[in-house]
């Protein structure tokens, strides 16, 4: 009997929807109560997306740990903890967790993310070890490896939440890496703003 291959698997990053924690630098601006709602439907889109797609296995990886029993998150999705550490020390446990296969994280704040992307990504990693979904400020609405890839440790010396964090993952990335399109996340009020609008 032939041995099952792993699935290729989508780590969708969430955090608990309480007002005040989540989308905070945009919460500044509009209000805790409008961040929150802005949270829960662009969480809640991009999972009725890409959450059950048959290509790959989506779990949400859900901070805090303990609010991966929270009933806000569809019942049929899988759900672990991200655990602690910086985002970086969390993005690498769940790629460590699926060494056995292709890995794709996003965030769960990009409204633009769609099926086609996941699965460009996932086809990227065929040629590519690593594979990024650039966003505009900076940083990324994506990050994917391949199964087992040779780069151990690649967060190492982020700094994170600044214009850098893409060009510094991307230097302990090695050679094999690509990308796909360009997509904005929304942090600012002009970002949410432009949500509305479209």
């Amino acid at each position: 009997m032939a041995e099952r291959r792993p699935s290729p698997t989508l780590f969708v990053m969430v955090k608990a929807p309480v007002a005040g924690r989540v989308k905070t630098r945009l919460a500044r601006t509009i209000g805790a109560p409008e961040a929150l709602r802005f949270y829960r439907t662009a969480t809640a889109a991009l999972l009725r997306r890409v959450g059950r797609d048959p290509r790959w296995r989506t779990v949400l990886a859900v901070a805090p740990d303990v609010a991966a029993g929270h009933r806000f998150w569809p019942a049929d999705i899988a759900r672990i903890g991200q655990g602690s550490g910086d985002l970086g020390a969390r993005m690498q446990r769940l790629i460590d967790l699926n060494r056995s296969a292709p890995t794709v994280i996003v965030g769960s704040d990009i409204p633009g993310v769609r099926r086609s992307h996941v699965a460009q990504a996932f086809r990227a990693l065929g040629t590519h070890e690593i594979v990024f979904g650039p966003a505009d400020d900076g940083g990324y609405w994506l990050i994917g490896a391949r199964g087992r890839p040779r780069v151990p440790r690649l967060f190492g010396n982020v700094r994170w939440s600044t214009e850098h964090a893409l060009a510094d993952t991307r230097a302990n990335a090695g050679d094999s890496v690509g990308f796909l399109e360009r997509l904005s996340d929304v942090d600012e009020e002009v970002d949410w703003r432009a949500w509305r609008r479209g």
